[in-house]
């Protein structure tokens, strides 16, 4: 069993910056953090490793700093990782990340499931996940939060608004994990030391069987006009009372007061 998992190192503040000209994150010297979604996914595929055996391998597009996330992911207890940087992955859009992430993904070999998180914390797109398995040209089941192996098929309950379905598919395909019944575990000691002595390969773009084109900001056809932050809104008022009634009667006093009415 060979499980891929797609992690991605994601911005752990609220100083978020904004590059002016690009309107894209500037990652260097922020803190990061792997994103949460993607230890959900790494997981899934931890315990799938410990039920049915096999290796799993992490995989990720960014900056060089984006080694830190790939040793923790070892740490944690993955078998081996990867990482794609180039600056001609600079920028890039969902698309042209999964056209890449598919490229390393082939550059790899032989896989069987590749498990991502439901969506990155920074971009809240979740379009990663099913554009990867569109790319890839297999089968995607999303929004996962159990899944199990039976062989050359996996059985998975997939979330919906107000339950489950239970679906069962081939091998291989793509799987979007949320966090329902994965418990992140922490790295110990042992794992520590070995993601300290892993050398971590670095693919850039003549390592990857791509068109240039399709690549950071010329592959996306997407592009992002303004970023901003909001403005932060007037703290609301708890109204106290020991009625429905009283209560209503005291809104509209309030609302009259600020000549809202």
């Amino acid at each position: 069993m060979e499980i891929i998992v797609c992690v991605k190192q994601v911005p752990d503040t609220t100083e978020v910056k904004i590059d002016p000209a690009t309107n894209t994150l500037i990652r260097q010297g922020v803190p990061s953090i792997v994103n949460p979604y993607d230890k959900y996914a790494l997981e899934a595929a931890l315990q799938l490793k410990a039920k049915h055996g096999g290796q799993v391998t992490v995989i990720s597009m960014g900056p060089p700093q984006a080694l830190e996330a790939l040793k923790e992911c070892i740490a944690i207890g993955a078998d081996r990782a990867v990482l794609l940087s180039d600056r001609s992955f600079g920028g890039a859009d969902t698309l042209a990340t999964s056209y890449t992430l598919a490229a390393g993904i082939r550059k790899l070999g032989r896989f069987d499931l590749i498990l991502c998180g439901k969506q990155a914390i920074d971009g809240d797109t979740a379009q990663v996940g099913p554009e990867l398995a569109e790319q890839l040209e297999i089968p995607l089941i999303s929004h996962v939060a159990k899944i199990d192996l039976e062989g050359e098929r996996v059985t998975v309950e997939r979330e919906q608004e107000e339950s489950y379905a239970v679906i069962n598919a081939p091998l291989p395909l793509v799987v979007t994990v949320t966090k329902a019944a994965y418990k992140p575990r922490l790295p110990n000691m042992k794992g520590i030391m070995r993601a300290k002595r892993t050398e971590i390969p670095v693919y850039t773009m003549a390592d990857l069987d791509v068109d240039e084109q399709k690549l950071g900001l010329k592959g996306s056809p997407t592009q992002v006009r303004r970023i901003f932050a909001p403005k932060q809104r007037v703290q609301g008022q708890i109204i106290d009372a020991d009625s429905p009634q009283q209560a209503a009667t005291k809104l509209v006093e309030k609302l009259l007061e600020s000549k809202i009415i």
